[in-house]
């Protein structure tokens, strides 16, 4: 048995519209389903699974989860996308939205954090491609915290280049990725 990759995600929101305007506005999403007011089912861009998250409602009366302060659960969910221009442009996004809560820098990605409107907190990440990996990506594995300089990190890599190579996406040969 080899699990390959997640699928999707389901969560409980307090106002499924909402929740919907803010992926798709925001993120790119897509309503692949829905049952209005009730639940959706909303599949990433670049994504070829049937839905990436499933959002069901349960009412303005819900409490923020208390995951990891009192309980056990989610922390948060990660995303991958491919450039660091792309990651530039959707902190950009999401700084204006008021949903953007930190940048980090964990060597070998390039992460920036958000919160949609009920809190969840979601992580949407660079990878950096296997044949650009060095020691000092790695050993910059081992720190917490350190801030993500974006213009930096693009400078280095380019602003362009197709992140994840040979790490989550296949490397071709001969295709230059």
């Amino acid at each position: 048995m080899g699990i390959n990759r997640l699928n999707h995600a389901v969560l409980y929101v307090r106002d499924v519209d909402r929740s919907v305007a803010f992926y798709r506005d925001l993120l790119g999403f897509r309503v692949v389903m829905e049952r209005p007011g009730r639940a959706a089912f909303m599949q990433a861009p670049d994504s070829t699974n049937d839905h990436d998250i499933g959002l069901f409602a349960i009412g303005d009366g819900a409490h923020d989860s208390s995951a990891g302060t009192t309980t056990v659960g989610l922390y948060h969910l990660g995303w991958e996308l491919r450039t660091l221009g792309e990651l530039a442009e959707l902190a950009e996004v999401l700084a204006g939205a008021g949903a953007l809560v930190g940048a980090t820098d964990h060597g070998t990605t390039k992460s920036i954090y958000a919160r949609d409107p009920d809190g969840i907190e979601f992580e949407v990440a660079w990878l950096v491609p296997a044949d650009r990996l060095d020691d000092a990506a790695y050993e910059a594995r081992t720190r917490r915290g350190v801030p993500l300089d974006l213009p930096a990190e693009i400078a280095r890599y380019g602003a362009t280049t197709r992140g994840g190579v040979g790490v989550s996406a296949p490397a071709i040969a001969g295709s230059g990725a």
